[in-house]
């Protein structure tokens, strides 16, 4: 087998386990079991269970912000892009519901350990490339006057609790119902009037 699909076989075997017995109760053990994956393999590519799961978060939002990145670069009126920041988001945990919640319940975990830097990088990273995408439609007057810190926040907080509440299954009615609606409340927020 490819290294680089060994690699992907450990981290969905990881994520099914995370899911399944929780971030605390799985051990390397299971892992390798799940994957079928030898001990040497599993330490070969990851190193420790820790670097299993900032390599798997770290994964997760890479894949979401590659899709909304290629998406705003194509898009370019300032509506279709903050609806997209919705819709994207909204698209990828309603397809990837484990990795969504994975990465809902992780995030302190991974910034406070030995990948916390990388993360921190890959979100500055990420977040000067959506400011500049997003510079072009400020500076023309189509968003409102808000704090730059604030205007992600704005757009996509009440998707991401949204998709919270469908995650823990306190929300019956399924996410993708709320698409539309959850982009038009964001675009409403942020629209120069």
């Amino acid at each position: 087998m490819a290294r680089s699909a060994r690699k992907q076989q450990i981290l969905q075997a990881a994520l099914a386990c995370f899911t399944e017995q929780g971030v605390e109760a799985t051990t390397i053990e299971m892992i390798r079991d799940r994957s079928g994956a030898s001990i040497g393999s599993l330490y070969h590519h990851f190193g420790n269970r820790e670097r299993i799961i900032g390599v798997l978060y770290l994964e997760g939002i890479g894949e979401y912000a590659a899709r909304l990145e290629a998406g705003l670069i194509e898009t370019l009126e300032p509506e279709a892009c903050v609806k997209l920041f919705v819709s994207g988001y909204i698209d990828w945990v309603v397809a990837n519901p484990d990795w969504a919640r994975f990465i809902l319940h992780n995030r302190g975990r991974v910034e406070a350990g030995e990948m916390g830097e990388q993360l921190r990088e890959f979100n500055r990273e990420h977040g000067r490339r959506i400011a500049g995408i997003l510079r072009r439609h400020r500076d023309a007057g189509a968003f409102k006057p808000l704090p730059k810190e604030c205007f992600v926040s704005v757009v996509i907080g009440p998707a991401q609790d949204m998709a919270r509440n469908w995650l823990a299954g306190r929300s019956k009615t399924a996410l993708a119902e709320y698409r539309d609606l959850l982009a038009q409340i964001a675009w409403d927020s942020v629209r120069q009037h």
